[in-house]
């Protein structure tokens, strides 16, 4: 008489199942099985197909059947509920590096260089490894406290802008239910680094230490006619007239055009930043000087030369980065007193407004000069470096920066 097979011999829900000789599921009301190599049973069930008949699933698993299923149906109802299910091995490193990847288009190249810089530095390694649908508010609130103690609020709005950005993306593509980000505030930051000018004499110093080098035209337009960085590198010889028309009624000085930035599309900060401005007798002299100088630097460099038209161009044509104009400011600087870890390029842009302010130049010419939308913004963020004043413009400064004459 034949003996049937005891119950006990039947394999554990975690262990590969015996082959289902049972009545056959119905199409598409999902199925269970077994992964050998995850060690994990996985329950499977078709909600749909795509507009090409690809089937559309929905999945969970369990290291029993039953914790498999209860997956699943967690995992469907958040399908009915509208809401999105992340893949369990998707992590805020992920969203991140994708929002970088495909989140910056058309953004000027300085913004995705800061973005990739603030992400690698201080998201990516904090954060990074978290699993985005267990990434919580308290999470983030911790991390920016953290951040609070070494970095500026300017910092930390910037750090909190685009991991929230990174998740908003994630969440318009089915990665994440929620983005826990808008529930956080930015905290208080260490304070930043004040704003600082160059006095007469410094500025004077830098000027000198800066003759005969490549950085010498660049110093003394931020210097004397206030042009931001962003605008010098941007600027070509087509948008430069070093002889003026003196003959003409009444005489029209050399000038530079700044009409465009590094900016995205070429745009100036705003439209009042894009102008014209008189050139200083000391900066006509100085440009003169500067086109000789890349003149050499085209002959030397040879086939490599790309030419652009650039003023500020690299030692092969090519358009400077910011990074590289800092590297070279720097080096300028160790040639004076000044400690050049404490000085950008920008702030020779706040030493323009201080010494106009200083010779008597009033707020509004202040303003037209710099560019500014209005003599408000140039009252808010030129405060300390604005002073009661009568006179105007590139006079002022040939006063305080005489021409000086040179052996060639």
């Amino acid at each position: 008489m034949a003996t049937t097979a005891s119950a006990s011999s039947e394999e554990p829900d975690y262990d590969k199942p015996r082959r289902n000789k049972g009545k056959r599921r119905s199409r598409g009301d999902g199925g269970l099985h077994w992964d050998e190599k995850r060690r994990r049973w996985i329950a499977t069930i078709t909600i749909g197909y795509t507009p090409a008949g690809k089937r559309i699933t929905r999945k969970g698993s369990g290291r029993t059947k039953t914790e498999a299923k209860n997956k699943l149906k967690e995992n469907l109802r958040d399908h009915e509920d509208g809401l999105a299910v992340a893949p369990h091995n998707y992590t805020v490193a992920d969203a991140v590096r994708d929002w970088l990847q495909y989140g910056l288009v058309n953004r000027d190249e300085d913004t995705v260089v800061k973005c990739r810089s603030l992400a690698q530095n201080h998201i990516i390694p904090e954060l990074g490894a978290r699993k985005l649908r267990e990434l919580s508010a308290d999470d983030v609130d911790r991390w920016l406290g953290r951040k609070a103690k070494s970095l500026s609020t300017d910092t930390l709005r910037q750090l909190r802008s685009i991991l929230k950005r990174a998740i908003n993306r994630a969440q318009a593509r089915d990665k994440v239910k929620r983005n826990v980000v808008l529930l956080c505030e930015v905290p208080q930051g260490k304070e930043g680094r004040p704003s600082k000018s160059l006095t007469i004499d410094q500025a004077a110093a830098v000027i000198r230490a800066a003759e005969r080098t490549a950085m010498y035209a660049y110093i003394v337009l931020s210097l004397l006619v206030g042009a931001r960085t962003e605008e010098l590198r941007a600027l070509t010889w087509a948008h430069v007239d070093l002889e003026g028309r003196p003959d003409a009624e009444p005489p029209v000085p050399p000038s530079i055009r700044v009409w465009r930035s590094v900016r995205r599309g070429g745009k100036t900060k705003t439209k009042k930043s894009r102008r014209t401005l008189a050139l200083p007798k000391r900066c006509v002299e100085a440009l003169r000087f500067h086109r000789d100088l890349q003149a050499g630097q085209r002959e030397k460099a040879g086939t490599a030369w790309k030419e652009h038209g650039l003023v500020f161009a690299s030692a092969v044509g090519t358009e400077r980065n910011a990074n590289n104009v800092l590297r070279s400011f720097r080096t300028v600087l160790k040639k004076t007193d000044l400690d050049p870890d404490d000085w950008t390029p920008r702030e020779m842009r706040h030493s323009f407004v201080s010494v106009l302010s200083d010779a008597g130049v009033p707020i509004e010419e202040i303003s037209r000069l710099a560019g500014h939308k209005s003599t408000e913004v140039t009252e808010t963020v030129y405060w300390h470096q604005i002073r009661p004043a009568l006179l105007g413009g590139a006079e002022a400064m040939d006063e305080v920066f005489p021409e000086e004459d040179h052996e060639p």
